[in-house]
């Protein structure tokens, strides 16, 4: 999910830029040109640090910028099918709840919360089972498995990412203590 990388990538130096300190433009413009962004390989880059020119930068005829070559290292993200995240709950509405995890949130459909058909409590913004009584609420923070995503480039809060928690050792996690709980004095009694 989380991985640091080096990149090398190119900026454009504006020719009003020219006049500034060079190393702060240049940190300034990697920064404004590819953190918060996808890269080409679907990664989301959250964080650039230790950026550094390689080579001397390029002049294009007509333009009258400079194309400088730099080197970076960067803190990455990718969510990648049926991997586990841990996430806090920031909405719920008629079809579901989204979840947060690193810097974009999924789709935890209603019929993916729980093994139990599940009502929505709009005044109280919760999902509630409806044999259970266990409740989904903003703030909970769930363990629940990636099971599509499609991510959008150019608005990456537009990325659509379906989660489910209908599997054993996942949902919110006072359910999985509570359940683990159970067992453990089930375990007991025998």
């Amino acid at each position: 999910m989380y991985m640091l990388t080096e990149v090398e990538k190119v900026v454009r130096i504006p020719p009003v830029e020219l006049k500034e300190d060079i190393d702060d433009v240049i940190d300034k413009l990697t920064w404004d040109a590819y953190e918060g962004r996808f890269g080409d390989d679907k990664t989301f880059t959250i964080l650039i640090k230790n950026v550094r020119t390689e080579g001397p930068g390029r002049i294009v005829h007509g333009d009258g910028a400079v194309y400088q070559t730099v080197k970076f290292d960067q803190v990455v993200f990718k969510p990648r099918e049926n991997e586990i995240v841990e996430g806090v709950v920031v909405e719920i509405l008629k079809f579901g709840a989204f979840v947060r995890f690193g810097p974009l949130d999924g789709l935890l459909h209603i019929s993916q919360v729980m093994d139990d058909r599940v009502d929505i409590d709009e005044t109280n913004q919760r999902l509630v089972g409806k044999d259970s009584g266990r409740y989904l609420a903003v703030g909970d923070i769930v363990r629940a498995r990636v099971v599509s995503i499609d991510l959008n480039e150019k608005n990456p809060q537009d990325s659509k990412i379906g989660l489910t928690m209908r599997q054993p050792g996942l949902g919110k996690l006072q359910w999985i203590e509570e359940d683990a709980k159970k067992h453990k004095d089930s375990d007991g009694d025998e």
